[in-house]
């Protein structure tokens, strides 16, 4: 048996690459040890698996002394820390950059608050469907490890590459601007323009639009936090974990202020003008119907991070309970949050103030305590972004890290740190690439870009869920997607309509978000060779 080692009462294992379906050592560990089994990834290069035969009479087995010793991530995460995870990703800084737009979209009352609810209900469908997948394959990785795992290496492959090389660093680079902009209404010199260039790409014009390249002390400080939250991350995910606890707790307390400001406290001045609650009148069902869908787009911009604890499922402390209770409780409870938001928003400023908006909370503050009462709540948004920049940090690394461990990314991003039992190697490299990102200033178009990529795999992960379903009926469900199979259905055909409305508005860089995905495709075939190449010569 394998010798734990036990630090501050956890215990940490060094294991043998043993097979739980071979080895009978899974069957007899005693209670509390981690199976050394990981279900649903490829067989690492130069594996060797022995049989019981082996664990019987191997001496070397039996003083637990492991000829490949392995080191494993730590199930750290309890339940707070996880419902902090998703509750912690997803309000960040879309509920304060998101509803101006709604509103600028939907053009009424009533077509924003439907984008709400919907998109509240396609992520509720979506949280239950991968809480699913998330206890019955709870592996480091999230879709990369059930889309592999339901179609096979290349498709868990193809999301892995996007989401590792310009997915999570781009949204990263996205969350930390928008820090900065937050940053920037308490101190001003952070906008001041240092220079500007013109960038146009000949040729292109008609898909992407000529852009103004303005660099202000806002990228470099938008560098240093990504690369403290980094930081944070490497020292351990109960570190990490601890952080967000915290930083989600005062997140939430702020929005609550401006809810309770917004209801509750007399206003200086009540808003002005008749709120347009239904459509205009002249608006026919097909613009009404786009203007939903774009509102929607936004919303679930906003809604986005639901499915981050996932990525982390190897970290997550008894997940056949935790994951659906902290996806489902975490998505609902940031839903109703939202709700009252937008509320609040359109009960202190008229509908067109709303839709101009940059800094919606500290305006809402503003026009009822003051300048002083609107800085603090600027803080409190600062605060928020950096919640979400930490649990996002957190969890984007450990698709890369899946990635490389099972020989198809980059070398350089494998291995966990002897010490503090993280991804080291892949966070440096996630952070690395989210600072290039935020130092050129493009990463609001390129996350633009990949919203559309980000749903046709959310889409396609639950549709692996169907295939395991019939594939592996008997693979162990601690827990079962509730109103299978509609509401994984519904969940599919809402992120199926969603994409193709995207590609209908947006074909030039809906096109270029695929191309880029597909250029991961011949690194794949090259490390998939290499892969081969050594257990033959194993």
């Amino acid at each position: 048996m394998p010798i734990p080692i036990y630090q501050r009462g956890i215990y940490v294992v060094l294991l043998d690459r043993i097979d739980r379906d071979v080895c009978g050592w899974d069957r007899g560990k005693p209670a509390g040890l981690e199976s050394p089994g990981r279900r649903g990834l490829i067989p690492e290069r130069n594996s060797r698996a022995p049989t019981c035969g082996t664990c019987a009479t191997s001496k070397n087995f039996q003083r637990g002394e492991m000829t490949e010793k392995r080191l494993e991530l730590v199930r750290g995460l309890g339940a707070w820390a996880s419902a902090a995870i998703v509750v912690g990703t997803m309000i960040g800084t879309g509920i304060f950059l998101k509803p101006a737009e709604m509103a600028h979209e939907g053009r009424s009352v009533s077509v924003v608050f439907a984008a709400w609810i919907v998109g509240a209900i396609l992520s509720i469908f979506g949280a239950f469907s991968f809480a699913e997948l998330g206890s019955m394959i709870p592996e480091a990785g999230g879709e990369y490890a059930y889309l592999r795992r339901g179609f096979g290496p290349v498709y868990g492959f193809v999301f892995g590459w996007m989401h590792s090389i310009v997915g999570r660093p781009s949204s990263l680079a996205s969350i930390s601007a928008g820090m900065m902009r937050f940053l920037s209404f308490l101190l001003p010199v952070i906008a001041a323009p240092l220079f500007t260039v013109q960038i146009a790409i000949p040729g292109l014009t008609g898909w992407i639009k000529p852009y103004d390249f303005v660099f202000t002390w806002a990228q470099p400080l938008a560098v240093v936090w990504l690369l403290i939250m980094t930081g944070v991350n490497y020292l351990g995910v109960r570190l990490g974990g601890a952080v967000q606890v915290f930083l989600t707790t005062i997140k939430i307390t702020s929005v609550g202020i401006v809810i309770g400001v917004a209801f509750f406290a007399p206003a200086s001045a009540p808003a002005s003008g008749a709120q347009p609650f239904w459509p205009a009148a002249g608006m026919g069902a097909g613009a009404i119907f786009r203007a939903f869908l774009a509102t929607l787009a936004a919303a679930l911009w906003a809604y986005d991070g639901w499915e981050d604890l996932n990525l982390v499922g190897s970290e997550v402390a008894n997940p056949q309970k935790n994951f659906p209770r902290a996806l489902v409780g975490g998505v609902g409870f940031v839903a109703v949050i939202y709700l009252l938001f937008s509320a609040a928003c359109l009960k202190v400023l008229p509908f067109e103030t709303v839709a101009a908006s940059r800094h919606i909370a500290s305006d809402v503050v503003e026009h009822i305590k003051g300048a002083t009462a609107a800085s603090w709540i600027t803080l409190a948004m600062v605060i928020s972004a950096l919640g979400s920049m930490n649990s996002s940090v957190l969890s984007g690394a450990r698709v890369g890290y899946a990635m490389a461990r099972d020989g198809i990314f980059f070398k350089i991003v494998e291995g966990i740190h002897p010490k503090f039992r993280t991804p080291g190697r892949s966070l440096i490299f996630q952070g690395v690439l989210a600072s290039l990102m935020a130092l050129t200033g493009t990463f609001e178009e390129l996350t633009n870009l990949f919203i559309f990529a980000a749903w046709i795999f959310y889409g396609a992960a639950v549709v692996s869920l169907f295939r395991m379903r019939k594939t592996e009926p008997h693979l162990p469900r601690p827990y079962r997607c509730w109103g299978y199979p509609w509401v994984p259905g519904l969940f599919v055909a809402g992120a199926l309509a969603l994409t193709v409305n995207i590609w209908l508005e947006r074909p030039g860089r809906s096109s270029i978000g695929l191309l880029l995905i597909l250029v991961g495709l011949p690194f794949y075939q090259r490390w998939k060779r290499v892969s081969s190449g050594a257990n033959d010569a194993a």
